[in-house]
């Protein structure tokens, strides 16, 4: 559903980093970061970061 690049933003969002700490990491622009977190929160259905991280956290306790 997510794309690779997606995936990546989705992690360090999740994990409470900003945008602009996102674009250095993965060595994009500040504006690709804030449409990839765009796209993820568009394709989960979701509004805000909280719900991101409801989600991870839900992922994460079904992997283990």
């Amino acid at each position: 559903m997510l794309s690779t690049r997606e995936r990546d933003v989705f992690k360090h969002v999740v994990s409470g980093q900003m945008n602009k700490v996102i674009a250095k990491r993965l060595e994009i622009s500040e504006k690709t970061v804030e449409r990839h977190r765009s796209n993820v929160m568009k394709k989960l259905g979701v509004k805000s970061v909280a719900e991101l991280v409801r989600i991870a956290m839900d992922a994460e306790s079904i992997e283990h």
